[in-house]
């Protein structure tokens, strides 16, 4: 996407960070205009366990825990294959020299809303960041966005990519930029990107793989906030909410159908 004048609004993302939310950042920067990017502290382990416990039980609580151990490991061992997936798909996974990071302790503070005001964007870009509430997204001065790593309604929440393929709707492992409201994943859809896991893809590297197809949706909704043009789309799908697999779903899937 050419630069045009209504790019020259500043551009927030909000985010943990990690590659592949910085290949989009860079992408939107590269397509778009300079972005300014507000990097949360990551939530406590401690903390997303007990409220997982809370809303489903403790038996499935643990079991999720134990797969984003086994996924952090996993990027350790495989971090091979997510160097030549990040060359071959020419992803930029680290921020550029000048970026602009402002430093919040949570997406969903005061201290955000501050950064936010003080910088007067056209539009907020969330890309793996805490759900927002209702007062957050009140007090937002622009149109605020999500890019979501699954298709959304059908995958809404953790993993889409993993779920789709878990559930052998392989033509669902895609992602989506929608409009942000105060549920899950559950605003209007505005841009969808599908496309295919490769030999060696994980639940370690399939966020990657996500967001090497999904830059062109991102550039291309930032674009269209800044020149006021935001239109949704029916997906025609239907609505799920998706959590970590447990630990025993996740080999089990991973031997008896190969989706790892």
């Amino acid at each position: 996407m050419a630069t045009s004048e209504s790019s020259t609004r500043p551009i927030v993302v909000v985010t943990e960070g990690g590659p592949h939310i910085w290949a989009i950042v860079n992408a939107v920067a590269d397509r778009v205009g300079p972005v300014s990017v507000v990097l949360e502290n990551p939530e406590s382990k401690k903390r997303l366990l007990i409220g997982r416990a809370r809303r489903q039980g403790w038996v499935s609580a643990i079991g999720q825990l134990g797969t984003m151990v086994l996924t952090r490991l996993g990027k350790r061992f495989l971090a091979s294959h997510a160097e030549r997936l990040i060359a071959e798909e020419k992803l930029d996974t680290d921020p550029r020299q000048g970026q602009t990071i402002l430093h919040v302790p949570s997406a969903n503070g005061p201290e955000c809303l501050k950064e936010i005001a003080s910088i007067e964007p056209g539009v907020v870009l969330l890309a793996g960041c805490r759900l927002l509430s209702k007062d957050t997204l009140a007090k937002m001065p622009c149109p605020v966005l999500n890019y979501h790593a699954g298709v959304a309604p059908k995958y809404r929440g953790m993993n889409g990519g993993y779920w789709a393929l878990a559930s052998g709707d392989q033509g669902n492992f895609g992602t989506t930029v929608h409009l942000v409201d105060a549920g899950v994943d559950t605003g209007g859809v505005l841009k969808q990107a599908r496309g295919r896991p490769k030999t060696g893809d994980t639940i370690a590297s399939y966020a990657l793989r996500q967001a090497a197809f999904s830059r062109d949706i991102c550039a291309e909704a930032v674009g269209n906030a800044l020149a006021g043009k935001l239109e949704t789309i029916d997906p025609g799908l239907p609505s799920k909410q998706w959590y970590h697999p447990t630990i025993w779903f996740y080999l089990w899937t991973g031997l008896t159908k190969r989706v790892w």
